[in-house]
C-alpha cells in the first residue's frame, strides 16, 4: 500500500511539473508559429501589454546575455546542474516548499528546453506603462518567479519563527 502511495505521490508531483513545462512550450510554439505568419516584431500591442517576440541568450529576464559560444555551453551546463540540484532538493523536502521547488523545476526545464533546442530563450510578453517596460519575459518565467518569491517568504517566515524560538 505504501509503494502504491509513494508511486501515486510521484506521478502526481511528476504530471505537475511536466504541466508547467508544457503550458510554457505550447505558448512559445504558438508565438513562434505566430512570428513567421506576421512578418511586423509586435505581434500584439495594448496600452499595457505587447507580445514581442525576443530571444534571449542570457538568463532570466537577458542578464548575463551571452554572444560566445563556449560561455554560453558553459552557462548551460551550470544551469542544467542547478536542475539537477533542485530535483535533489524536492526530493528531500515536504510540504509547500516541495511545491515551490516543483514549480521552479518545472519553469526551469521550460527555458531549458529553449536553450538546448535554439541556443536561446524565447521571451515574448512586454509589460509596460506609458515609456516604462519591465524585462521581456515568458510563462516560464512566471513560474520561476513565483517559485523563488515563495521560497523566500517560506525562509523569511522560517527564520522568524526561529528568532521568536530562541
Amino acid at each position: 500500500m505504501e509503494v502504491r502511495n509513494n508511486l501515486k505521490n510521484f506521478l502526481l508531483k511528476s504530471f505537475f511539473v511536466l504541466f508547467i513545462y508544457l503550458l510554457d512550450r505550447i505558448s512559445k510554439i504558438y508565438i513562434l508559429h505566430l512570428s513567421k505568419n506576421n512578418f511586423e516584431n509586435e505581434l500584439f500591442v495594448s496600452k499595457y501589454l505587447n507580445i514581442t517576440p525576443l530571444w534571449n541568450s542570457g538568463i532570466s529576464f537577458g542578464i548575463f546575455s551571452l554572444e560566445e559560444g563556449k560561455l554560453y555551453h558553459l552557462l548551460t551546463a551550470l544551469i542544467g546542474i542547478i536542475i539537477l540540484v533542485l530535483v535533489i532538493m524536492a526530493v528531500n523536502n515536504q510540504g509547500f516548499k516541495k511545491l515551490l521547488l516543483l514549480i521552479i523545476i518545472g519553469g526551469a526545464l521550460g527555458n531549458f528546453h529553449d536553450r538546448i533546442q535554439f541556443n536561446a530563450v524565447l521571451d515574448f510578453i512586454d509589460f509596460h506603462v506609458a515609456n516604462f517596460h519591465w524585462f521581456i519575459f515568458n510563462v516560464s518565467d512566471i513560474f520561476i518567479t513565483l517559485g523563488v518569491t515563495g521560497m523566500i517568504i517560506l525562509e523569511l517566515i522560517d527564520n522568524n519563527k526561529k528568532d521568536q524560538n530562541e
